[in-house]
């Protein structure tokens, strides 16, 4: 049975290379102000639209244990005003202009986007260079205060408030020990929200907000040069400042398995099963999305077809690659049916695991799931703007990889691997004695 699973991965490995695809080619010129302010700038004149896309280099996995939750907390303050725009203007005159805007915080960095029609984009950078520059004129204590407040009461909603909301915290701290960047929650502990000053909250802004730990992609119906001359008209006097120093990547490992139980106002039980993987874009990261997808990947993967739909022992299960710059993680995440338990489930995801691990996956099963990659690969690069459109993405490839067009090699490490690929994957990064085994029950009434 192996040799012949051998020979359909080789028979479809040697397919996919035939196919030869095109490559991928997303032009684009980039250049860096006298202050630090790395430009990249993307033509596509497909939609009158243009997306500005700013990343600072700086996320939660910045902190520090007692001070967390200030790469959030700023995501709140862009917004408050700054030098010359008065609070509530940002919103409104991007609306007045027809466009959106929005910024998120993740562990490894910190973005802001405005999509607005062509013949705003001056509005959107003006807009963008005034708080990047002038963001301290008009922070006050009551404005952090504020802010916190608002902070304090998203948590409350997403996390305590939340069903299962908790599990994600308590995974975190069980994966990475105390001092690790990762351990953390990025929307930060209540203890230390209450605990920031205005002073902590100004010294982090003036350390990371600075145009030499920023990127901006201007991307869409535009024209390079005079996008450019916009560019150094408006960001051209914000102050640069001083280096940050890199960013040291800690070992990390499991050496053993983890069990923790905890309770949650829920009506079922859920299983959380995680290890720890390859860091974003080293060998087996693409591998394991691909893992994920035979696993879980829709109603037709082995995990789904099984717990739900044969077994119907669960009422749903997922898994996933959790990518990251420092350490990743793979996750698989099930809830069972009433009158079912998490062991049942457990025991019967163990041996689907087991199964791909000891062989390969069919062609079919390979096949569906690069199929699956590479049709929402393609679906985020339709759109220029939005969180994963194309600006974001080479915003993305650029903070990690240093060449923003880094597309092509993206998709190739999907397009280079073989079923054996998997099989080899599984067995190397989901040992069934290194991982995080958390449960969540519901509490006794």
């Amino acid at each position: 049975m192996k040799s012949a699973a051998l020979a359909v991965a080789l028979a479809l490995t040697a397919t996919l290379s035939a196919q030869s695809p095109a490559k991928i080619e997303v032009k684009y010129s980039q250049f860096t102000l006298p202050n630090g302010l790395h430009v990249i700038v993307h033509e596509d004149h497909h939609v009158p639209v243009v997306a500005v896309n700013v990343w600072y280099h700086v996320g939660s996995a910045r902190e520090r244990q007692g001070r967390t939750g200030f790469a959030h907390l700023f995501e709140h303050l862009m917004f408050m005003g700054s030098g010359h725009v008065k609070p509530g203007e940002f919103d409104s005159w991007l609306e007045a202009a027809g466009g959106t805007n929005n910024g998120s915080t993740e562990p490894d960095r910190t973005n802001y986007y405005e999509d607005v029609p062509s013949n705003a984009l001056e509005l959107a950078l003006f807009l963008e260079s005034d708080r990047m520059g002038y963001l301290l004129d008009t922070m006050t204590p009551a404005t952090v205060d504020a802010q916190r407040d608002v902070v304090k009461n998203e948590r409350r909603q997403n996390v305590e408030n939340r069903p299962y909301g908790t599990a994600s915290l308590v995974l975190y701290e069980m994966l990475y020990p105390e001092g690790h960047p990762y351990h953390w929650p990025t929307i930060g502990y209540m203890p230390d929200l209450t605990a920031a000053s205005y002073d902590d909250v100004v010294a982090f802004f003036k350390k990371y907000y600075a145009p030499g730990n920023a990127s901006l992609v201007i991307a869409g119906d535009i024209d390079t040069a005079s996008a450019r001359t916009m560019v150094e008209k408006w960001f051209a006097d914000v102050k640069p400042g001083a280096p940050v120093e890199p960013m040291t990547i800690p070992g990390v490992a499991l050496t053993g398995v983890e069990k923790k139980t905890i309770t949650d106002r829920v009506q079922l039980p859920r299983l959380y099963l995680s290890w720890l993987t390859p860091r974003h874009f080293e060998p087996g990261d693409a591998e394991l999305d691909m893992v994920a997808d035979v696993l879980a990947g829709g109603k037709n993967s082995r995990l789904y077809k099984r717990l739900v739909y044969d077994m119907q022992i669960a009422q749903s299960v997922q898994a996933a690659q959790s990518s990251e710059a420092l350490s990743s993680h793979f996750l698989i995440v099930a809830t069972p049916r009433p009158g079912h338990t998490v062991d049942e489930l457990e025991q019967a995801i163990d041996e689907e695991i087991a199964k791909l691990q000891s062989a390969p996956p069919t062609s079919h099963e390979f096949e569906r799931s690069f199929n699956q990659i590479e049709a929402s690969f393609y679906s985020r690069m339709e759109r220029v703007g939005g969180f994963g459109g194309k600006a974001d993405q080479m915003n993305a490839y650029y903070t990690e990889t240093g060449n923003p067009d880094w597309f092509n090699e993206d998709l190739a490490r999907y397009r280079g691997l073989s079923p054996t690929d998997i099989q080899a994957a599984a067995a190397k990064f989901l040992p069934a004695d290194r991982r995080v085994e958390l449960t969540v029950v519901p509490e006794k009434k």
